[in-house]
C-alpha cells in the first residue's frame, strides 16, 4: 500500500480489540470490534494489540484514478490524479499483538525494578545517615507526645515514599510524553514540603535540623536515579 494512501484511510476492527498509539508515542484509545477510526488528523502512528489474541482491522482507503481533460491550460498535456472517494481500496491489516505491549511492559518492569533497588539503597542511607547523628548526640525527641524516632522508623518512613515516588514514575512513564522532566518537578516539589513538619514539630535545633537533613537523603538518591531511568526508557 502506498504510504500516502494512510492520510485518508478509515479503518474498521473486525476482530479482537485495537489500541491506537499517537504521535508521541502515548497510547491512545482502545477499540473493540465494529468500532471505526479515521487516520486523518488523529494523531494516530501505529495500532497494537492489547489483548492475547491476534486482532484484525479492515483498511478503507481512496484509490487514485489518473483522468486527462480538454484544457487550453500550458500543462494540458500533463496528467492529473483526481481521488476517487467512490472506489476505495479495501485492505486488511492484523495490529501487532506482543512487540509494542511487550516492550512497554517491559520498560515498566525495569524502572520498577530500578526503583526498588534506589529504595534499598535510600533506606539505608538514611537509616546510616540517622544512627551516626544520633552518636553525635541527636534525640530525635518529638514533643507532644511525640515520643523518640526509632532507627526502624527512619527505615519504613524512607520506604514507604521511595515507594510513592516509583508509583508516580512508572504512572508518568505510562501516561506522560515527558516523564522524566515531569517527574523531576514532581519529585522536588514533594520534596520541598516534606521539609514543612519537621519545622513544625517543636523539636530541637539539632532534631530538626538533623530531621531536615535526613529528608533531603533519599531524595538525593531516588530522584536522580529514577528521572535517569526514565530518560533512557523514553530515548
Amino acid at each position: 500500500m502506498v504510504a500516502a494512501e494512510w492520510s485518508d484511510a478509515f479503518g474498521v476492527v473486525t476482530r479482537g480489540r485495537v489500541q491506537l498509539e499517537l504521535r508521541d508515542g502515548e497510547p491512545g484509545p482502545v477499540l473493540g470490534r465494529d468500532a471505526g477510526f479515521w487516520l486523518r488528523g488523529t494523531g494516530v502512528r501505529a495500532l497494537r494489540d492489547p489483548g492475547r489474541h491476534t486482532a484484525r482491522v479492515r483498511i478503507v482507503t481512496p484509490r487514485a484514478r489518473t483522468v486527462t481533460r480538454p484544457s487550453t491550460h500550458p500543462y494540458a498535456g500533463h496528467r492529473m490524479m483526481e481521488d476517487d472517494m467512490s472506489s476505495m481500496n479495501d485492505t486488511g491489516a492484523v495490529a501487532a499483538p506482543a512487540s509494542g505491549q511487550t516492550s512497554h511492559s517491559r520498560r515498566l518492569r525495569g524502572l520498577a525494578g530500578t526503583g526498588f533497588v534506589a529504595t534499598l539503597a535510600a533506606m539505608v542511607a538514611t537509616t546510616l545517615a540517622a544512627a551516626l547523628a544520633r552518636a553525635v548526640g541527636v534525640d530525635f525527641e518529638v514533643p507532644d507526645g511525640g515520643g523518640t524516632i526509632p532507627l526502624s522508623g527512619f527505615a519504613v518512613v524512607t520506604g514507604f515514599f521511595s515507594v510513592v515516588g516509583i508509583v508516580v514514575a512508572v504512572a508518568l512513564l505510562r501516561w506522560s510524553a515527558r516523564p522524566a522532566e515531569r517527574f523531576v518537578w514532581t519529585a522536588v516539589s514533594l520534596s520541598a514540603i516534606s521539609l514543612v513538619p519537621p519545622l513544625l514539630s517543636g523539636a530541637s535545633t539539632a532534631t530538626t535540623t538533623a530531621l531536615l537533613a535526613l529528608h533531603l537523603v533519599p531524595a538525593t538518591v531516588m530522584i536522580p536515579t529514577l528521572a535517569r531511568s526514565l530518560r533512557t526508557r523514553t530515548d
